[in-house]
């Protein structure tokens, strides 16, 4: 994914807005919003099968044990989710349709394809991570020594050849497609320009508690978007197909990104709230209705304080591309 042309800085103390020409805001800001809607468009029922809170968390430690970005981090997470459907689902297409006649040997051959992605899955893993950190080569590169350090420590004897093996398997899996989108990039645009729009509550100090309610939402990824559901459609039993049709949601990264801000300003500065709202809004076109039931459903997983969704009458709904027609399939 393209990001601005600035230097990305390891400490988010240092982190500075307000440094990029707003013309450059406002066609990284477009591209973005394009990228967003395709992927909301092209999102798949398998999305979200890999993104567990075990999964999230091994990435966010590894991560940090090895120095590196929090940007890296995310896009290790979204290149193991992509991956791990893809084979999934390659997985799904190569076994046979088990018939009676055969049953056992198809059952066999089924289980091997199994353990063959289980087997190979902390190395996978570790490749992604790898591979991000490559895409962040202005900060810091993973070398091979340090992965297979680290794996043997887990009991895992893997030879630099194989482990170059894993990282080509990752990239054509994916047609090398892997600089893929995260929600911080969309965050850190959107803080950028509530900059320039004269927001009152510094973008600087935004971005350190939205780095922390987004791991957070990585973590709890599916209470938080169950309850989102829920809330969306007025029932506590959501449907198969208002779930599926909810997948949308999930892989809005745009609606993930404001709701975000939205409740980092909650935290920060509650009477500003409605202010950064308003700004979210006009800058995304995202109802602000969306924005606050998406904070309220981020705050009170964390916090659980009198959020702002629920200080004013907000009808429960959200983004009304993907939520109208989930409502709809009752």
């Amino acid at each position: 994914m393209d990001r601005l042309a600035r230097p990305r800085l390891g400490s988010v103390a240092d982190f500075q807005f307000g440094a990029v020409a707003t013309e450059t805001i406002e066609d990284t800001l477009l591209h973005l919003a394009q990228q967003n809607e395709r992927a909301v468009q092209q999102a798949a029922g398998r999305m979200g099968s890999f993104r567990e809170p075990r999964i999230v968390e091994f990435v966010f430690l590894l991560s940090e044990q090895w120095c590196l970005e929090k940007s890296v981090s995310y896009q290790a997470v979204e290149i193991l989710e992509r991956f791990m459907v893809k084979q999934a689902e390659d997985i799904c297409m190569k076994a046979p349709i088990q018939l009676r006649s055969n049953e056992k040997t198809e059952s066999q051959n089924w289980k091997a394809l199994k353990d063959q992605l289980f087997n190979k899955f902390i190395l996978r893993l570790v490749s992604c991570v790898q591979l991000a950190s490559k895409l962040s080569f202005h900060y810091k590169i993973i070398s091979n020594i340090t992965v297979l350090n680290f794996l043997q420590a887990l009991g895992y004897l893997y030879t630099k050849e194989e482990l170059l093996e894993s990282e080509l398997d990752v990239l054509k899996s994916l047609n090398f497609q892997i600089n893929l989108p995260t929600p911080l990039a969309y965050v850190e645009m959107l803080l950028e320009v509530l900059g320039y729009n004269g927001c009152l509550v510094p973008a600087t100090q935004l971005h350190a508690t939205c780095l922390t309610l987004l791991d957070l939402v990585y973590l709890l990824h599916e209470p938080i978007y169950e309850s989102l559901l829920r809330s969306s459609i007025e029932n506590s039993t959501p449907s198969q197909l208002q779930g599926e049709k909810f997948i949308s949601v999930k892989e809005d990264f745009m609606l993930l990104a404001v709701g975000i801000i939205a409740a980092s300003a909650f935290i920060q500065n509650h009477e500003c709230w409605s202010q950064v709202v308003g700004h979210l809004q006009s800058i995304t076109g995202i109802a602000t209705e969306s924005i606050a039931e998406f904070s309220y459903a981020i705050l009170t997983h964390s916090v659980g304080a009198n959020t702002p969704g629920r200080q004013q009458p907000v009808p429960p709904h959200l983004a009304d591309r993907a939520l109208r027609g989930a409502a709809s399939s009752t």
